[in-house]
């Protein structure tokens, strides 16, 4: 035992001491980027440009640019953009390292609006100038509050061609980790003055760890419209909704299908990929690939539109997935020409012709070559389609994939997808009363939620398929984990279904059980208009007559209410008619938080920062207009006097009560030199003093905003005066200050939208 112990003692060290002589990019140094059988394997499906294969092979091997996208909403980003040119850009562009010219972070081309950037800037040559580590911070600062997001450049394409708009309900089926997902949110509150956009996304993800990661993206953005569900992509559940006092199906307007894939356009950056990259991984995932995306297209709406991806390059996760679904649908969806949508963007058309190859290196050009030993490995639909007529009437051509050599990016492929009628299955063959007797399961549980009113469900809610479908998708070879997802064999009930279609009607697989892993979320729980936590509120902050009391939920059934959040009606709709469908695993933006000791000033309900931009149009009492040099005042001290403010701050300040209170600042168009855009704070009225409850990284955010060296000021400040509020802080007690304000005391037990 003690020689084992000697043994692992030493190779403890002789690691951690190869890792600190290495420097960074520690751990991979023994990786070889070199894989014989890649290079083989796509010389000869001829995806690269005639004499360009070289400079392919380079480019996988050249480390993967830095590339950061701003995010937030419209106003605040040209804010952030402004700030990060002005003061961070013009410097870096003049700046020498080791007689070396920095290259300054450069726009990319296809992105709107200047948003995204990419820079070839290494931690080393950062390490090496005051200037450039102030910039690094200030990244990772304004990551951390989420007005910058670290993004590969090719992975914000698929959002940018779903095209969306405000009112669209939109489905992400593999969102982790939900840069992505933030993505959609942004473009759904393109116009910040509606707090509850018509439309919503639902972001989904087999593995539970990962939902987590995603809800820590999406909470960034704090929005009232996103819910985070945990299922397999390829059977999420169809969804209903109340819609004109009717049960409805859900169908979706966006949906971004972004499979688990191989990942062999990530070897830049996933550098293990080029030891463990065999063709096997693309053969196994085909038919998951394939499910999911026919999944996808059920739920989606007549005109909408889904888009296909992969950071995969390998056509039988590509155009072959794509072909198959084409085939399948017998017209009802078609390729969508994304050429003409992100102008500066390069990319190739699509292929239309692939062939496939075993990890030993035997080929095959079509299914009849294909041994029936291999038959559960290789499927018919990994190959191109036979008839020249139907080839051609697809446009594979119209798919995109995107190679590294070309704009310094990684591998990618991208398709758009519009649906032009009902998938022929759904279509062909309607339910009809012989299918209650198939799954009374089905129809007791739909009884349950109706409340005893049984609604015949549409077609779309049979996630079936045709025969032959039946038989190309159960293709994908053993069950294989890849990306925490599980490729499942074809449901058990398929025979079912053939039997009752010979019989004239279409016997769907009886629906999965839901499969219940990971933590068991909280539940969530509406209130109602009379709740008497409303009467408070109510009178409190003057709410107006509008405010949707339906849409507050909270996370217990008994006990005091600790938090309060709001989701949009919509959500609401779909979380009421599906509880028992779906495992929400997070949803809501939290707008109040109970103080233990509120109530002795009028309202046991402080209000959060995070839901202020949701809750702020409805609240008509206990606003503070301030100006810029207010702003300064409350992020950089404190608790300061009620005197410090500027004289109409204050004049307001004196008429209010102690509690809660919004602090308000509305950009002047005459005075360019100010922000230009709202910025709203929480804050607290004391018996002398004020305070903003702001989150750090948050202060600083607003800071720079306004011109102010905001660490160093910060800083300053909090050595003179405590240290600055961060986000754990405020759900702590606070007692009273030496200013003499009356801090609240909010419960310690800080319950959130996710356990």
């Amino acid at each position: 035992m003690g020689k084992r112990s000697r043994q692992r003692q030493k190779n403890q060290t002789t690691g951690r001491d190869n890792r600190d002589n290495a420097g960074w990019g520690a751990g991979y140094a023994d990786i070889v980027k070199e894989n014989k059988l890649f290079e083989h394997y796509y010389k000869e499906q001829g995806l690269v440009p005639e004499g360009e294969f070289e400079h392919f092979m380079d480019a996988m091997r050249e480390p993967l640019p830095a590339t950061i996208r701003i995010t937030g909403y419209k106003s605040h980003a040209k804010e952030i953009l402004h700030c990060l040119k002005e003061k961070y850009f013009k410097d870096i562009q003049d700046l020498e390292i080791d007689g070396q010219k920095i290259e300054a972070p450069q726009a990319l081309s296809w992105y709107p609006d200047e948003q995204a950037w990419h820079t070839n800037m290494s931690r080393k040559i950062i390490r090496k100038s005051p200037l450039l580590e102030k910039f690094h911070q200030f990244l990772v600062s304004e990551t951390e509050s989420g007005n910058i997001s670290r993004q590969e450049a090719v992975s914000m394409i698929p959002p940018l061609l779903l095209k969306i708009e405000p009112h669209h309900k939109i489905l992400d089926m593999c969102a982790a980790p939900g840069s992505k997902t933030a993505q959609l949110i942004e473009m759904l509150h393109s116009d910040m003055d509606v707090p509850f956009p018509e439309g919503f996304v639902i972001a989904n993800d087999v593995d539970n760890k990962r939902c987590y990661l995603l809800v820590h993206q999406a909470k960034r953005l704090n929005s009232p419209c996103i819910m985070v569900v945990n299922h397999d992509a390829s059977c999420i559940p169809t969804l209903q909704i109340n819609s004109e006092g009717k049960k409805d199906i859900l169908f979706y307007d966006r949906i971004l299908c972004d499979v688990p894939c191989s990942g062999d356009g990530t070897m830049r950056k996933n550098i293990d990929v080029w030891k463990k990259w065999t063709t096997s991984n693309s053969l196994h995932l085909h038919g998951l690939q394939l499910r999911i995306a026919v999944r996808g297209v059920e739920q989606l709406a007549v005109g909408g539109r889904m888009v296909y991806s992969t950071c995969s390059l390998n056509p039988v996760e590509d155009e072959a997935v794509i072909a198959a679904l084409l085939e399948k649908s017998e017209g009802a969806l078609e390729l969508a020409d994304g050429s003409a949508d992100l102008p500066g963007l390069k990319w190739m058309p699509g292929v239309t012709s692939w062939k496939l190859m075993t990890k030993e290196g035997q080929w095959y050009s079509d299914w009849s070559e294909v041994p029936t030993s291999r038959h559960t490995q290789i499927r018919p639909t990994m190959f191109p389609p036979k008839d020249p007529e139907k080839l051609a009437s697809m446009h594979l051509e119209r798919c995109m994939r995107i190679l590294p050599h070309h704009q310094n990016t990684g591998g990618f492929f991208v398709a758009v997808l519009v649906k032009k009628a009902p998938m022929p299955w759904n279509k062909r063959y309607p339910k009809v009363l012989p299918l209650k007797h198939l799954r009374k399961d089905v129809s007791s549980s739909s009884a349950a939620q109706t409340g005893g009113s049984q609604v015949a469900p549409a077609p779309a809610d049979i996630p079936c398929v045709p025969e032959n479908a039946m038989d190309e998708q159960e293709g994908g070879g053993p069950k294989e984990k890849v990306d925490g997802e599980t490729a499942e064999e074809p449901p058990k009930g398929a025979s079912l279904a053939r039997e009752a279609k010979q019989e004239g009607v279409c016997g769907p697989p009886p629906n999965k059980k839901m499969r219940l892993f990971g933590y068991k979320e909280d539940p969530f729980v509406f209130l109602t208009e009379e709740d008497p936590v409303f009467t408070t509120i109510q009178s409190f902050y003057d709410l107006s007559p509008d405010f949707p009391k339906l849409n507050v939920l909270t996370r217990t059934h008994e006990g005091k209410k600790r938090h309060l959040y709001m989701v949009s009606k919509e959500l609401r709709n779909v979380l009421l008619n599906n509880s028992e469908r779906l495992k929400v695993i997070n949803t809501g933006v939290k707008v109040w938080s109970r103080n233990s000791d509120g109530e002795e000033f009028g309202c046991a309900f402080r209000l959060a920062q995070e839901g202020i931009y949701t809750l702020q149009p409805y609240i008509r009492s206990r606003i503070i207009a301030v100006s810029v040099e207010d702003i300064k005042v409350l992020l950089t001290q404190e608790n300061p006097f009620l005197s410090k403010l500027e004289d109409n701050a204050h004049a307001q300040a004196k008429k209010l009560g102690m509690g809660s209170i919004v602090l308000k600042y509305i950009p002047n168009p005459d005075n360019p030199a100010e922000p230009q855009c709202p910025i709203q704070l929480c804050g607290w009225r004391g018996k002398t003093s004020i305070r903003a409850f702001v989150p750090r990284n948050e202060r600083f955010h607003y800071l720079r905003m306004l011109g102010e060296e905001a660490e160093d000021q910060v800083e300053k400040d909090a050595d003179e005066e405590g240290a600055a509020v961060n986000e754990e802080e405020l759900d702590l007690e606070m007692n009273a200050d030496e200013n003499g304000s009356s801090e609240p005391k909010t419960d310690s037990s800080n319950q959130g939208t996710s356990s």
